[in-house]
């Protein structure tokens, strides 16, 4: 997969052969995002893709009636948001924003959309991540429908640690509430439930996983089976807890 050490630290990008990210390469542009950055608001003309790179991490949320917004998916450097899976130029659906801050790699659409055109194995390696994409949404809107906090919980941090490949998860009580729909007092619960078996420990502003045997072993099999569409799909691509900073 890594066929140029030289490009950025997306994983998407680097499964594109020589020829294909040729094609993308002048147009490609370095920027970093902070935490709780908004990429997009519902409605939003759609320009540019944004891949990222490294331990960044971007959340698609939808914001409901009144006024919460619940996240759906997770996008690491496995992937990008934006007008991947649709040809461009149309409005956001929600909420995209920046979870982890860090580098990013910002695409204009209408240089993707070129690409496409132009090369048959440029288009179908984004069909392919577009239909991972959708296992995603699909997964996670049967977790949040069955499975429970703690093992809801559990999958989210497991999830960010595969991304970011870190023990140290920037994020408080407040902001793992807000994802998961939930109240904060249902959170700290579950979080000092996992302090008290030595899974992690808090301090402001941050979670850190003392031991993510147990974590995984409390969350539910949908990280997994995410992975699992994506090595049969875009075998590579998904990323491995110790590779964020390959």
């Amino acid at each position: 997969m890594l066929e140029s050490l030289e490009r950025p630290n997306n994983n998407l990008l680097r499964a594109l052969n020589s020829h294909d990210y040729e094609l993308i390469r002048p147009h490609v542009r370095f920027e970093t995002k902070v935490a709780e950055e908004l990429l997009y608001r519902p409605g939003d003309h759609v320009g540019s893709a944004y891949f990222p790179c490294g331990p960044s991490l971007v959340s698609y949320e939808v914001t409901d009636g009144d006024g919460r917004n619940v996240e759906t998916i997770l996008v690491g450097r496995e992937g990008a948001v934006g007008g991947i899976v649709s040809s461009g130029f149309l409005p956001a659906y929600c909420l995209i924003v920046v979870k982890f801050d860090g580098p990013f790699v910002r695409l204009p659409i209408i240089n993707i959309q070129s690409a496409k055109d132009r090369s048959p194995s440029f288009k179908n390696l984004f069909a392919r991540y577009a239909d991972c994409l959708m296992a995603q949404i699909f997964q996670s809107t049967a977790c949040n429908a069955i499975h429970s906090i703690e093992q809801r919980t559990a999958k989210w941090i497991a999830a960010a640690m595969d991304r970011t490949g870190d023990n140290l998860v920037p994020l408080t009580h407040e902001q793992l509430a807000a994802m998961l729909g939930v109240g904060r007092s249902y959170t700290s619960r579950v979080l000092q439930a996992f302090r008290q078996e030595g899974i992690l420990t808090t301090r402001r502003g941050a979670l850190i996983v003392d031991d993510a045997d147990k974590l995984r072993l409390r969350a539910c099999r949908c990280n997994s089976a995410v992975k699992d569409h994506f090595d049969v799909v875009l075998r590579g691509v998904y990323p491995e807890p110790d590779d964020a900073a390959a």
